[in-house]
């Protein structure tokens, strides 16, 4: 009996159509749906048993917590049922980062869980899409690949959603894992392991989602030279924000016009955690700033801090 896969379909360039087989740019994302991508990769349906879903039909740029909220919900009862094996999802790679980051930290099961998409649209002749799916569910089907929480396929590349980061606009190669390394990669169809990472994700984190209908507010800011940022964090707080990420210069520093008006927001209650604008690397914070009441992101770059500041916040606002 072949496995039984569940294909949740967000939308994302992977969907996108262009009337230009040379075009790879200026395409139109989420404009197909999830029966036209099956269609398109009928050697799927030779590994596995196909159900498909469209959950949004979108450029993940537009991705909302209402979306990812959708989602997990709906990934925790598929896998909650014994004819599913393994959920692969279809997404646009902007914000892909930041979703298989969220299903990391919240779904409750340690069935294999897939995201994959595309840098080129549908109709490029050099589309990597269907490849990127089939691969998908070829991991998605290995017994390798249970309890080793969320994961993206981009590229023949197979890297956990705590490690990857989107690292080049356009180029197919666009995801790597700069601080952890790939989990492995796939060749024809056949998965290699190498690697692990021992975070905490999955049914081993404290999130629970069921009952949750929206998440807290939580923004980002940059930080700059002659940084003006300060009047937008306090706009920010003024509009309902619970918390802020600063993705701050180097190690995670901040200018000095934004830091002091931080440091009155907080004597409010804003919570504020530190990343850095950096790719790669450690935030380190002086016990000066501890003591002010930032957090530390570590090596969480600015939109997965997001996540988890978001999902923490649910729990507690104990600093």
């Amino acid at each position: 009996m072949k496995p039984r896969i569940a294909i949740l379909a967000t939308g994302g360039t992977i969907a996108g159509v262009i009337n230009d087989a040379i075009s790879t740019t200026g395409y139109k994302a989420g404009a197909l749906d999830i029966e036209v991508l099956l269609n398109a990769v009928p050697q799927i349906k030779e590994i596995a048993s196909i159900v498909g879903y469209q959950v949004s039909n979108i450029d993940s740029s537009d991705m909302s917590n209402e979306i990812q909220l959708k989602l997990a919900k709906k990934i925790n009862k598929l896998l909650a049922k014994d004819e599913i094996d393994a959920v692969v999802i279809t997404h646009g790679t902007d914000t892909m980062e930041e979703s298989a980051y969220f299903l990391h930290l919240t779904i409750k099961s340690d069935k294999p869980v897939i995201l994959t998409g595309a840098m080129r649209p549908s109709t490029a002749m050099s589309a990597d899409g269907s490849k990127n799916l089939y691969n998908a569910v070829a991991l998605a089907i290995n017994v390798k690949s249970k309890s080793k929480g969320v994961m993206i396929v981009m590229n023949d590349r197979i890297l956990s959603a705590r490690a990857a980061v989107k690292t080049h606009t356009l180029n197919l190669d666009a995801f790597s894992s700069p601080d952890f390394g790939d989990l492995g990669y796939i060749l024809d169809g056949k998965v290699y392991f190498y690697n692990t990472i021992e975070k905490l994700h999955t049914k081993n984190t404290p999130f629970d989602i069921d009952y949750l209908e929206d998440l807290p507010k939580v923004d980002i800011l940059y930080t700059y030279s002659n940084d003006g940022n300060g009047i937008a964090a306090k706009a920010l707080f003024e509009n309902g924000s619970q918390a802020l990420v600063i993705a701050g210069s180097g190690s995670g520093n901040i200018h000095k016009n934004q830091k002091n008006i931080l440091k009155e927001l907080m004597k409010k209650n804003l919570i504020v955690v530190i990343s850095s604008r950096i790719q790669t690397g450690e935030v380190i914070l002086s016990k000066e700033d501890e003591n002010s009441g930032f957090i530390c992101a570590q090596d969480l770059n600015p939109q997965k801090a997001r996540i988890l500041l978001m999902l923490a916040l649910t729990k507690t606002k104990d600093l």
